[in-house]
């Protein structure tokens, strides 16, 4: 490849809510994206509909290769992350983290001051995401186990962890970046 022709190295995804025709694309990501757990094509559909202010969508070249669904948590300041998905064509861009910060700069999550998401003990991946965005924003992450295999799952399912993580104030944020 000649030299003098700007080509960049990596594209750049494009961020953004998602729409109720995603549902199909969002489900096909997540059921790509093992160890997460599959919902039905009807959460994925209602997700992008009726939350999709708390949502993100990544594109590239026109395929969806990025979810985040999320949700603030009724009558607390605290924003719920329920799943990041990045599909193989996407990793190493960064990107989960991407979308972490697309999301708490929206308007709808200004009055945040947590982020909150459920993560298994043996899911190195979302642990290394989660950890890196703390730091990123400067913020403290903690964890106590929440949802128990035995109490909440009847031993179908490993311990979820619950995982705070303090937001700074969007000012804070905005000047930091």
């Amino acid at each position: 490849m000649p030299k003098d022709i700007d080509t960049p190295r990596t594209r750049a995804p494009r961020l953004r809510k998602p729409l109720a025709t995603d549902g199909a694309a969002i489900w096909e990501l997540i059921k790509s994206c093992k160890p997460l757990d599959e919902n039905s094509m009807y959460c994925n559909l209602v997700q992008a509909d009726h939350f999709r202010d708390t949502c993100v969508v990544a594109e590239l070249d026109g395929e969806i290769v990025g979810w985040i669904s999320g949700h603030m948590i009724p009558a607390k300041d605290e924003l719920f992350v329920w799943q990041v998905a990045v599909s193989a064509k996407a990793r190493g861009l960064g990107l989960g983290k991407l979308m972490l910060l697309d999301l708490i700069e929206r308007d709808v999550c200004d009055g945040a001051t947590h982020l909150k998401t459920t993560i298994t003990e043996d899911n190195d991946a979302s642990w290394g995401l989660f950890r890196s965005f703390a730091r990123a924003i400067g913020g403290e992450l903690d964890d106590e186990p929440h949802f128990q295999r035995d109490v909440h799952f009847d031993g179908h399912h490993d311990t979820e962890h619950m995982v705070t993580i303090t937001l700074p104030d969007v000012v804070e944020l905005r000047s930091a970046a």
